[in-house]
C-alpha cells in the first residue's frame, strides 16, 4: 500500500524522522515513491496502523492513503469524481469534505463544486469545508470530523505526477498541548523542549522499544515522558538539579495516570538509583560524572537536551559558548564509557544569533571517538535538504535568539 506523509514546519527534520522511523536505508520492503518539500509518499508491503503511528512521530502533520495517480489534472478529477473510494450507502448524515493541495497549483474550487454536485445527485447532504489558509490544518480536519464523518481529499504534485489520496489521521494537537502546557511541573529553567521535538529526537536515535534509553540532562522529563508514551520500556533520567528530578518524577507519574499506561506491562530499568514507577529510574547526578552511577557499555541510546545557556537578557556569547563546550566535552567523555559500541547519541547544541540575526555562532565541543552522523544517505530524494555546514539539522523560529542544532553522534 502507498501512504502519504504531510511534513511539518521543518521538512528536513520531518523527513529525517520518517527515514529513521521506517529504516528506509535498510528496509527493502519500503519504497520511496515521491518526495517534495511538503510531503513524502512511501510504499509498504503491508497495511500500516496509521492511527498508532501518528501518535509516535512528531514531525508529520497528516498521514493518508494514496488512491490514484496520473500525469494530468483532468484524469485525476475524473478518478476523484467516480467516488469509488466512498461507501455511499453508509452516508445518512450531512457529509463534510475538504480539499488540500501540496506541491503546486490545482483548481480545488472547481473540483469541490463538481464533488458537491455528484453527491447531491445521489441525494446526499454535503458541505465543503474551507479555511483561511491554503490547506486545511490538523485543527480544521479534527474539528470538522473529516476523518470519521467525512473526507479530506489531498492532491499532491511531484516530479510530473499528480497524486491524490484521503487523510486517515492527523497530529493530535490537543494531546500535544496538554502534555506541554498541562503537565504539573513546567519550568523554563529546567527545559522547555517541545513534545514534538522530543518525539523526533527519540525516533532519530533508531532505538528499539527494548533498548535502554538515557537522558542525562532530563530537566522536567519531556524526553522520558514521550519515550514512555511511545512504548519504550527501559528509561533512565539523570540531572544535577534535585528540583529537576522532582519535576520529572511528578510529570512521569502524571503521564502514567493521565494517559492510563499499564504499569504491569512495563519493565524496570536495569540501573541502580532512586526508583519511580516500574519502567524508569531517576538519578540525581552530574552528567559530567555519569559513569559513577551507570555501568560501562550498558546504554543503547542517549537522547538529551543539555543546558543551552541563558535564554533571556543580554549575555556574553563567547563566555557562554566556552562554558558549554567544556560541559559538553566532559559529558561526551563519560558517554563513551557508558554507551554500547553500537549506540547513538541524539542531542541538542545551541546556536546563538547575534542582535541583527545575521550571524550564527555554533558550538565546537571535542567529540573524542564520536563522529557526526549524516542521516541523509539515500540518493533518490528529490527534496530540498537544509543542513548546516557539518550535516546537522537546525530547529528554530525567526524570533528566537537561541536556535537548536540536532546532532546525531555515533
Amino acid at each position: 500500500m502507498q501512504y502519504f506523509f504531510i511534513l511539518g514546519n521543518n521538512p528536513t527534520l520531518s523527513c529525517a524522522e520518517l527515514m529513521s522511523f521506517f529504516s528506509l536505508a535498510k528496509n527493502q520492503d519500503t519504497k520511496i515513491i515521491a518526495t517534495h518539500d511538503n510531503f513524502l509518499i512511501l510504499e509498504f508491503a503491508n497495511k500500516l496502523n496509521i492511527k498508532e503511528i501518528i501518535q509516535k512521530i512528531g514531525g508529520t502533520i497528516k498521514i493518508g492513503e494514496v488512491l490514484g495517480e496520473a500525469s494530468n489534472i483532468e484524469i485525476i478529477q475524473k478518478q476523484i469524481l467516480k467516488l469509488d473510494f466512498l461507501d455511499l450507502a453508509q452516508i445518512d448524515y450531512k457529509f463534510k469534505f475538504g480539499i488540500s493541495v501540496y506541491g503546486g497549483k490545482f483548481n480545488s474550487k472547481r473540483l469541490a463544486m463538481e464533488f458537491k454536485r455528484e453527491l447531491r445527485e445521489r441525494e446526499i447532504s454535503v458541505r465543503w469545508v474551507i479555511s483561511r489558509e491554503p490547506n486545511l490544518s490538523s485543527v480544521v480536519v479534527t474539528q470538522n470530523k473529516l476523518i470519521d464523518l467525512g473526507i479530506e481529499i489531498v492532491v499532491m504534485r511531484a516530479g510530473g505526477k499528480i497524486i491524490f489520496g484521503r487523510t486517515l489521521a492527523v497530529q493530535d494537537f490537543k494531546a500535544l498541548s496538554r502534555r506541554d502546557y498541562g503537565r504539573p511541573a513546567r519550568d523554563d529553567k529546567s527545559g522547555m523542549l517541545p513534545p514534538k521535538l522530543a518525539q523526533i529526537m527519540i525516533n532519530l536515535s533508531g532505538a528499539s522499544h527494548k533498548d535502554t534509553l538515557l537522558d542525562p540532562f532530563c530537566g522536567s522529563g519531556t524526553i522520558l515522558s514521550e519515550a514512555m508514551l511511545m512504548g519504550y520500556e527501559k528509561l533512565i533520567g539523570s540531572d544535577l538539579s534535585r528540583k529537576a528530578i522532582n519535576d520529572t518524577r511528578q510529570n512521569l507519574d502524571w503521564i502514567c495516570e493521565e494517559f492510563k499506561l499499564n504499569k504491569k506491562n512495563l519493565i524496570k530499568a536495569p540501573e541502580p538509583g532512586p526508583k519511580g514507577p516500574p519502567n524508569y529510574q531517576l538519578i540525581n547526578h552530574d552528567a559530567q560524572k555519569i559513569s559513577e552511577t551507570i555501568k560501562a557499555n550498558s546504554i543503547d541510546a542517549i537522547i538529551t537536551e543539555p543546558y543551552l545557556g541563558p535564554q533571556r537578557g543580554y549575555h556574553e556569547f563567547r563566555k557562554t559558548i566556552s562554558e558549554l563546550e567544556i560541559l559538553y566535552t566532559n559529558f561526551l567523555k563519560e558517554a563513551q564509557r557508558i554507551l554500547k559500541p553500537s549506540g547513538h547519541i541524539v542531542m541538542i547544541w545551541p546556536i546563538f544569533l547575534d542582535k541583527k540575526r545575521k550571524s550564527k555562532k555554533f558550538l565546537h565541543p571535542k567529540l573524542g571517538d564520536f563522529k557526526i552522523k549524516n542521516i541523509f544517505t539515500l540518493k533518490n530524494l528529490d527534496f530540498k535538504i537544509n543542513l548546516s555546514f557539518r550535516k546537522t539539522m537546525i530547529y528554530g523560529r525567526a524570533n528566537q535568539k537561541v536556535w537548536r542544532e540536532i546532532v546525531i553522534l555515533e
